[in-house]
């Protein structure tokens, strides 16, 4: 991958994926970054060895991707700065809640992509959402793809709207998963094992669970219902969580989080 590729927004996500390049063979020197915290760029110098800006610039105009990793709170404002200067590239948002429609009419180009990361993506295990406007043509769809391959797996949806969910489920997913961890670790240390202990049985029998779920065919209900014997003690839990609800409040929490990802993009969206 010889082209330029720009970032506006320096942190987490946009680290992962500029890391995921340079691995591929993306020399350094072909990545440009936008980025007004001088500690982030400073990171950025150490990992990468990449010069960040501070404020957009002309070089932008030199790149042929655009990806905008930065906070929805942020991006009407940076679009605005950046626009004049990336007109001719494809524009690639990771940022949660702003649609296409607005992206398009800030930046005064069809050619928009979202995508819904989750942080695993930090260790190229993630999986993200993605959602093309009808102006990104196959090639552009392409070289979403390779870039977002750096991250873990991804999936193409028909409507934007359902990037919502992807948010709900598998964007804040993994808080979710690191929830129930320190749930585990805390019963088990009350219970009687070290907290190094209860946190490694935890971690690990997700991590296990996990593997578990992804190598078989079987779906994770039957999966499941293999390790709960009635009148067992995986049936005491699951009996307990049924008991109070646990499944119904874990999806009005998951209804919760898609409500906030619409109501981002209904605050700071609107074009």
């Amino acid at each position: 991958m010889s082209e330029r590729i720009a970032f506006i927004g320096g942190g987490n996500m946009a680290s992962a994926i500029i890391g995921g390049l340079i691995k591929q063979g993306v020399s350094p020197q072909n990545i440009d970054v936008v980025e007004p915290s001088e500690e982030a760029r400073q990171q950025l110098s150490d990992s990468f060895g990449i010069t960040a800006q501070a404020q957009a610039n002309p070089s932008l105009a030199t790149a042929s991707l655009v990806v905008w990793a930065i906070k929805p709170q942020a991006f009407k404002d940076a679009a605005v700065a950046a626009g004049p200067f990336t007109g001719n590239a494809l524009h690639l948002s990771v940022a949660a809640g702003i649609p296409t429609d607005s992206m398009a009419a800030w930046l005064g180009t069809q050619r928009v992509v979202r995508a819904m990361p989750n942080t695993p993506a930090l260790i190229g295990k993630g999986i993200s959402g993605l959602f093309a406007r009808a102006g990104a043509s196959a090639e552009d769809r392409a070289q979403v793809e390779r870039v977002m391959a750096n991250t873990g797996e991804f999936l193409w949806l028909d409507t934007e709207d359902k990037l919502d969910v992807v948010t709900a489920l598998s964007g804040s997913g993994p808080a979710y998963v690191f929830y129930f961890m320190e749930a585990m670790t805390m019963a088990g240390t009350e219970m009687g094992l070290s907290r190094e202990q209860a946190e490694h049985l935890a971690v690990a029998t997700f991590a296990g669970a996990s593997d578990l779920a992804q190598t078989s065919a079987d779906s994770p209900q039957v999966l499941r219902q293999r390790v709960t014997s009635k009148g067992g003690t995986t049936f005491a839990a699951i009996s307990s969580m049924e008991d109070n609800d646990v499944r119904a409040l874990f999806i009005d929490a998951m209804y919760a989080a898609r409500e906030r990802a619409k109501k981002l993009g209904a605050e700071f969206g609107t074009a």
